[in-house]
């Protein structure tokens, strides 16, 4: 298995991308912790999945719930060796009309939570000397869409950030990669009318929608000794949306 006695924290893995990956993680030979600010679902998830699966409350713009959760890992499963950074919240709207409450909302959990779950993950991978940390960035880390002005900068910050870390720490034998989706087939789309529906399929040269187990293949795989010499790489999992 590919990550056989990995311990690994999910951020954000109490749905979506970040669930799939948890699944993924498990199979294929990880411990997990999932990390969420949904306790019902969070804990719904860890009592499915069972031994080897923990649950803690976390939101990653709280710099002591951050520090707490990576502690929490450290004494449930012994260490860290993974870290997949996904939570993360949408925002769109007029850039003229955009708040600097919500500004900072969006930053602060899409790119300083990013900055807070590496650095206490960080510390402990430093210590044993070896790690892998994957960022969720986007397609809107690499190219711009209107009327989102706040999620743009924060997901094109955590693409910078990836490159930054990668350098910094690959002399002491931690990797730090991002996965960056498309347009994924999550429960948030099923909101969306048949019209923009279409219209967001027909972005993706592939001509359909991403699926969250494709994302969670690509983290695992980043996560992953097969990727031990890749770091700094920002890998797209969008359909071809950015090849364009």
């Amino acid at each position: 298995m590919r990550l056989q006695d990995k311990v690994a924290i999910v951020t954000g893995g109490a749905s979506g991308i970040g669930e799939f990956t948890v699944r993924e993680m498990l199979k294929q030979g990880a411990k997990v912790v999932i990390a969420d600010f949904d306790d019902a679902g969070g804990q719904k998830l860890a009592d499915e999945l069972g031994e080897g699966v923990s649950f803690i409350h976390v939101d990653v713009s709280n710099e002591e719930q951050v520090e707490a959760m990576v502690k929490h890992s450290v004494d449930t499963f012994g260490k860290v060796d993974i870290l997949f950074s996904n939570a993360g919240i949408g925002s769109t709207g007029s850039t003229h009309e955009l708040s600097l409450e919500d500004w900072n909302k969006t930053i602060s959990v899409n790119l300083s939570g990013v900055f807070l779950c590496a650095k206490y993950a960080l510390i402990e991978m430093v210590k044993q000397g070896s790690g892998s940390i994957v960022n969720c960035a986007s397609i809107l880390g690499h190219v711009g869409q209107a009327a989102t002005a706040s999620y743009t900068a924060a997901k094109g910050g955590v693409v910078n950030m990836t490159r930054a870390l990668a350098v910094e720490y690959a002399s002491q034998g931690i990797r730090v990669n991002a996965v960056c989706p498309g347009y994924i087939n999550t429960p948030l789309l099923d909101q969306l009318d048949d019209a923009t529906r279409k219209h967001l399929v027909s972005l993706h040269p592939l001509g359909r929608l991403g699926e969250s187990q494709e994302v969670a293949n690509a983290v695992v795989f980043l996560a992953s000794d097969e990727a031990s010499f890749v770091t700094g790489a920002n890998l797209l999992v969008d359909g071809g949306y950015t090849a364009q």
